[in-house]
């Protein structure tokens, strides 16, 4: 089984940006191996309709995201199937995630759509742009990882740590290599 992990988000606005913060985040962490599956990590920034051909390509997909949820507070953390995705969950908080919402069901709808997970959390919304993540984000990044992590191994996956970067860490490494 191939085995996708996609962040999503824009990282010019704090918290948008936390999905591809964490997915480099993990994969800087982690070594994974599996004598049945492969799993490959991508930073899929605000593309939406443009990863359709990297999603279609796996068989198994994880989108870890920013959403928002009913009676939810900023940090708060979920992780659902595409297909039952709780009423209580708004995936429409920013340009982006109404794009990869439609992407999703654009997908669906012709059949190529693997099967779909989502890691989400509420982010703090922040207009003017920054780089910075809140705090309610850095306190719930570490159950985002055990959360995939324990996924991960239930798809059959192992892992050791081989390094021990913060969310922080990710985020501001990005700002120096754009700025």
């Amino acid at each position: 089984m191939r085995v996708l992990v996609l962040g999503i988000g824009n990282v010019m606005f704090a918290d948008e940006g936390v999905g591809v913060h964490f997915v480099k985040m993990i994969e800087n962490n982690f070594k994974f191996n599996s004598d049945q599956h492969s799993l490959k990590f991508v930073d899929g920034g605000t593309l939406a309709n443009y990863l359709t051909p990297i999603m279609a390509g796996s068989d198994y997909l994880i989108v870890v995201d920013c959403i928002d949820a009913d009676g939810g507070q900023i940090g708060d953390v979920y992780f659902f199937d595409f297909e039952d995705m709780p009423k209580s969950i708004n995936w429409s908080g920013s340009a982006h995630e109404i794009e990869m919402l439609q992407t999703l069901e654009m997908m669906d709808l012709v059949g190529d759509r693997p099967q779909t997970k989502i890691l989400g959390i509420i982010p703090k919304r922040i207009d003017p742009m920054s780089f910075e993540l809140s705090n309610e984000i850095k306190k719930g990044v570490p159950v985002m990882q055990k959360v995939i992590l324990k996924h991960l191994e239930s798809l059959g996956f192992k892992y050791e740590k081989v390094a021990d970067f913060s969310i922080s860490d990710i985020a501001n490494d990005w700002k120096k290599e754009q700025f």
